[in-house]
């Protein structure tokens, strides 16, 4: 009888520390109730792994070995990737047929890469029973991005992704990977993210850029301040240094990492206090940061928040993920959701000729596999 195996695994918002993890600092995600599903198919006639997907470009058999290569088909490689790691550990990954579905809209900045990167490498890892923790299936997945594919990321969509909990967010120390399940206690507040429906593309969208900007400002303010991590700069100690940064574009990116880990920890002490107001104006400060200091925002995420800025019955707006379009994450009181969609959508499409797309989203589960 053939083994049929299905695993899920969701997307996440971040709802505030945006460009922070990569820089050692602080973040503040959760996972979506919108995914990735893969059922896998044990087939002994299958050379290497079948690959598929609903959603997805490319049907087909690739080689999965310690010395495999990106194949020009960019989704592919995010789970090839993944088996890569796991036949670099010694474990054959062969024989198998992995179908790949589910819900998650595709460059979104809805970590739509890591839902795929993280479900394979928690499949794999139940399949050929390397008995790997949750933890080092979401270092194992971003070892992929960073080697395989060269997109240079963080930890936290991994990570969220594999270790979330329903109804909490994750404080996350990106740098220690110590973390803290925090109740996502919003009250008669809902989470609604807005998708411009701007793709954006990680790989070409400046990420990269980004990430050579701030390596740049910490070669300059280590010496002076002690830290390893340009996010372990504090506030005071940014101040007092930055004339050093004569790169305007080097200071900018500096006093963003710095300022936002810091709004990562007011937002979570606003949060667990019940000072939902506070946590929302630090969640507009963090878009400001990112559309001037950062610069990953666009016309379209600052239009959305802009809007909802207007909007009665919203607390706090920001971009969330990677920027250069994407989507927008919004607390929105409970009896305006509907209205919001409707106004905010009308309203957008009328100055972007854009249509939105509007998702009412509650804290989920991480990645697991589906009991039949």
């Amino acid at each position: 009888m053939t083994t049929i195996r299905t695993f899920h695994a969701p997307g996440r918002v971040n709802l505030i520390g945006e460009y922070t993890d990569f820089n050692g600092g602080l973040v503040f995600p959760c996972a979506i109730n919108r995914g990735t599903q893969v059922t896998v198919t044990e087939d002994a006639s299958v050379s290497g792994v079948a690959l598929s997907s609903e959603q997805l470009e490319f049907s087909g058999t690739v080689n999965v070995a310690v010395d495999a290569q990106p194949v020009d088909k960019q989704w592919v490689n995010y789970p090839l990737g993944v088996m890569v790691e796991f036949a670099r550990l010694g474990f054959n990954v062969d024989g198998y047929k992995f179908h790949y579905s589910g819900d998650l809209p595709q460059s979104a900045g809805l970590s739509s890469s890591a839902s795929i990167s993280v479900l394979t490498a928690f499949a794999v890892n139940a399949l050929v029973g390397a008995d790997l923790s949750r933890q080092e299936l979401a270092l194992l997945a971003q070892r992929s991005e960073n080697d395989f594919i060269n997109v240079q990321c963080g930890i936290m969509d991994q990570f969220v992704i594999a270790m979330a909990q329903a109804d909490f967010a994750i404080a996350l120390d990106c740098d220690t990977l110590k973390y803290q399940q925090v109740p996502l206690s919003l009250g008669e507040y809902r989470i609604v993210i807005g998708n411009t429906n701007q793709p954006r593309e990680l790989k070409s969208s400046a990420y990269n850029e980004r990430v050579a900007e701030c390596q740049s400002a910490l070669a300059i303010l280590a010496p002076l301040t002690k830290v390893e991590q340009l996010a372990h700069v504090t506030p005071s100690q940014l101040k007092e240094h930055s004339h050093l940064l004569t790169d305007v574009v080097v200071r900018n990116r500096a006093t963003h990492v710095v300022e936002e880990s810091d709004r990562v920890k007011r937002a979570t002490v606003a949060l667990e206090n019940g000072a939902l107001e506070e946590f929302g104006q630090l969640m507009y400060q963090s878009h400001v940061s990112l559309r001037d200091l950062f610069e990953v925002s666009s016309y379209t995420l600052d239009c959305m928040v802009d809007l909802a800025s207007n909007t009665e019955g919203v607390i706090g707006s920001r971009m969330t993920g990677a920027g250069f379009g994407g989507c927008t994450v919004s607390l929105v009181h409970a009896d305006k959701v509907e209205p919001f969609i409707v106004e905010v959508g009308r309203q957008y499409q009328k100055s972007t000729d854009l249509e939105a797309s509007f998702y009412v989203t509650t804290a989920t589960d991480g990645v697991s596999e589906v009991q039949s």
